[in-house]
């Protein structure tokens, strides 16, 4: 295949899904990482894509959110990793938030029996995980529940988060950076993720490397509003290192 050919396919790629990543890429054509790279730069040089940390986004997607089944097997090895790291920060006999998102619900699945502590989420595939777990107090927030990510928004959640005060919040989102700080695509869940960080102590964010550098629509805070990063070693020392200058502790599971 012609690198034109091949860069097409590429953007089509990038156009149905939302988002494409080298690896996958460079698996899919059988060529190297850095044939993939060159596409990638051409196509951001072209303005149809946007590139992002690990692969490019279509340009005018950044609203595109992958619905939940789709997440959960994206870098399923690194988050993974991610949420038995978390575990480590769990308050002893404490309460925590936690919120919407694939891998904070892995960190959930992962408590094991004998914690003890209250729990407060706004998002049903967590609730249900730890309905039956034997140590926990579980809190689940209501409001309207949106289809694609299962999380509880509006008035009803904002007005919950802003009536308690938890040891610490695991937060999730589908970008992060130095620049634009923590974004997602829907205003809503933007405001309740907002609402649970003021409602925390201590705010952890549980986030994937290849969230680095994506940006999307709405904007619930800073880097520099979360006291620890916990990702994968996908993420540079580099720009581990320009996150620790912000304030932010990073840890690379």
């Amino acid at each position: 295949m012609y690198a034109p050919e091949r860069q097409q396919e590429i953007l089509r790629l990038a156009r149905d899904g939302g988002r494409v990543d080298v690896v996958s890429l460079a698996e899919q054509f059988q060529v190297t990482a850095e044939t993939i790279r060159r596409d990638l730069k051409a196509l951001d040089r072209a303005g149809v894509v946007r590139r992002v940390h690990g692969g490019a986004i279509p340009v005018g997607r950044l609203d595109f959110e992958p619905d939940l089944a789709e997440r959960e097997t994206t870098a399923a090895g690194e988050k993974d990793r991610i949420a038995r790291a978390a575990l480590a920060e769990i308050p002893n006999e404490g309460t925590m938030i936690v919120d919407a998102g694939s891998t904070v619900a892995l960190f959930a699945a992962a408590l094991p029996v004998e914690f003890s502590l209250t729990v407060v989420t706004h998002s049903l595939p967590i609730a249900a995980r730890l309905a039956d777990h034997p140590g926990i107090q579980l809190h689940l927030v209501g409001g309207r529940v949106r289809h694609r990510t299962r999380a509880a928004v509006d008035a009803w959640a904002l007005r919950a988060y802003g009536e308690i005060r938890a040891d610490v919040l695991f937060v999730a989102a589908n970008g992060f950076s130095t620049g634009h700080g923590l974004t997602t695509p829907d205003l809503a869940e933007a405001a309740v993720k907002r609402a649970a960080m003021a409602a925390a102590r201590r705010v952890v964010l549980l986030a994937d490397s290849s969230k680095h550098g994506q940006e999307h629509f709405a904007r619930f805070g800073g880097l520099n509003d979360v006291d620890l990063l916990i990702t994968d070693s996908g993420l540079s020392p580099e720009d581990a290192l320009a996150i620790e200058r912000g304030g932010t502790e990073v840890v690379r599971a």
